[in-house]
């Protein structure tokens, strides 16, 4: 019982660790394209399908680029603060990678975690499946055994005579 419980807190940090640090990753461009080129490839084409807007040449993903390296040069707003005016302006569907903050960040951690509780299920009924085996036949299974050892003979000893 002691065994499972320390399971249940290791698996509860791992996922504690990864929220964190999924959250706290920060890794920002440093030239002015390094950023266009990081926002746009986290930014889905709205007339695309499945294409970022870094790679779209629609005219919809070349409006949005050059809004995006509009706000860039102007240095007024933080990588972040662009992507949430673009999606206040195109809805959530713009985002090719949900946000890894709040709510959304369950997009990352529940599969995580899941697959992490499957496999503890998983071992803790190998576990068991071991530890149920029987070691030596009961007295019912020897009855049980006897009683068809013995209807097997008197069928045979009935096809012989006859």
């Amino acid at each position: 019982m002691k065994t499972r419980k320390s399971i249940w807190l290791a698996m509860f940090l791992l996922v504690g660790v990864l929220l964190v640090f999924g959250a706290s990753r920060s890794g920002s461009p440093l030239t002015q394209q390094d950023r266009i080129d990081a926002i746009t490839l986290n930014l889905a084409c709205p007339t695309c399908s499945g294409e970022s807007i870094y790679v779209s040449r629609a005219p919809a993903s070349e409006s949005i680029r050059s809004e995006v390296a509009r706000q860039v040069a102007s240095g007024l707003r933080t990588d972040d603060e662009i992507v949430s005016y673009i999606e206040q302006r195109f809805g959530g569907q713009v985002l090719l990678v949900p946000r890894a903050s709040g709510v959304d960040s369950l997009v990352w951690a529940l599969p995580v975690a899941a697959l992490i509780f499957s496999a503890f299920l998983l071992f803790t009924a190998f576990s068991k499946w071991r530890t149920n085996k029987p070691t030596s036949p009961t007295l019912e299974d020897e009855q049980i055994v006897a009683q068809a050892l013995k209807s097997q003979a008197e069928s045979e000893s009935k096809r012989e005579s006859q």
